[in-house]
Order: structure tokens, then sequence, then C-alpha cells
């Protein structure tokens, strides 16, 4: 039954088309009801659509994607809190606010790469609140790694156990599931070349079998 509801889904996804580039094999569709937006994982962030890695998996499009609630306070100066370049005064796609603070502000790009690399010592990096920060990254899409920071790294550890092994798409089409790999074909397991904490089979990114490199959103 498994192998038969994945094929039915490829063949469902092969006949849909990306919204954000137009070309068909969109695996991903919007969650709200009524709408039939499609996209593929790696047009996601130009498309400024949002996915959440926990629970159900959820995927929106531009217009359904959650939004902040948070009133972002008055500053003489917008930068982002991490990279210190300038940012929005207010939140958007690629402008986001701590809810804790409400005063820490940072690009979507920048947060998600701290998010890969604190791991589990995730928080704000301005109030360091952890809790009510994480989850509402979370729910907007932020990606985090359940491992301990890389600037932590256990010597103990050995290389082979740190690399990551699963795939992170959205839907996950593989029949043997998202820790499933192959060395050849649809089903081989690309890490991402910038952070290799993020990975994809290729088929569940509509990459082409001949792909040896691809980078994940947050990169």
């Amino acid at each position: 039954f498994l192998v038969r509801d994945t094929r039915r889904i490829i063949q469902e996804a092969a006949k849909k088309h990306c919204f954000v580039c137009s070309k068909m094999g969109a695996t991903i569709t919007c969650w709200e009801t009524g709408c039939d937006r499609s996209f593929h994982l790696p047009c996601a962030s130009q498309g400024e659509c949002v996915t959440q890695f926990f629970g159900l998996y959820r995927s929106f499009c531009w217009e359904h994607r959650p939004q902040q609630a948070v009133q972002t306070r008055p500053r003489q100066n917008s930068t982002c809190s991490i990279c210190l370049d300038t940012v929005e005064d207010k939140t958007s796609y690629k402008t986001m606010v701590c809810p804790a603070c409400q005063d820490a502000r940072f690009h979507r790009h920048c947060i998600q790469r701290l998010a890969l690399h604190a791991g589990i010592c995730f928080h704000c990096p301005c109030c360091q609140n952890q809790e009510l920060f994480v989850m509402e990254m979370l729910t907007m899409g932020i990606r985090m790694s359940k491992s301990p920071p890389s600037w932590q790294s256990d010597p103990a550890v050995g290389p082979s156990d740190q690399r990551h092994s699963r795939c992170d798409a959205s839907t996950c089409l593989c029949p043997g599931g998202r820790k499933h790999t192959e060395e050849e074909g649809p089903w081989k397991l690309l890490l991402c070349s910038s952070c290799a904490a993020e990975g994809t089979h290729q088929h569940c990114s509509s990459l082409g079998n001949g792909t040896n490199s691809w980078e994940c959103m947050g990169c």
C-alpha cells in the first residue's frame, strides 16, 4: 500500500506546475483550504513560501503563510542583530522580530543559519529567550538542528556519526522513508553544500538524477 500511495503522489505531483518557476513537478501544495498553489522546495524562498518543519510539516504559499503578530518598537537604526546590516523597519518575509523582547530584528537567512549552527541551544541572540522564541521561529518556517552547537563539537563523536542522514523535504516521497538513501538515482540523499545540516532526496526536491550539489533554503 505504501508503494502504491507513493506512486500515486508522484504521478499527481508530476501534473502540478510551480507557481514560482512555472515548471511541472511541484511536490508541495499550500495547506490552506481552497488554495491550489503548488511549488518546488528550492523555489519556496523566491516565492516567499513557508514550510513548518515540525508536527504535520505544513506548507503555505506567500498569501497564506503565517505572519508575526508582534509590534516592532521604533528604532533609530534598523539593523540585523546578527550581521548588523540594514533590515526593514517592519516585519515581513525577509525581516523577523523576536516575540519575547520585540526588539531584536534579523534577516530570515541570518536567523536560519544561526538555528542550524546553534542546534539545541538556539535562542534569541539579544534577550536569550528560548521557549517563546523557538516556537515562533518554527511557526514562521525556520528549521532547527537537533544536534549540539557546531562550536561545541564532541571529540568522542566521529565524523560519520555527525553526518546528517535524513530527507528534510516537506513531503518525502521515498518508499523507504526519510532515512533511506541510495548511491545513485532519485533516492540519492544530497546534503546542503553550504551547511550540511539539511538533506533531501533528489526526487523529493524535483532535482535531476545528474544533480550532485544542492543548497537548502536557509543558505
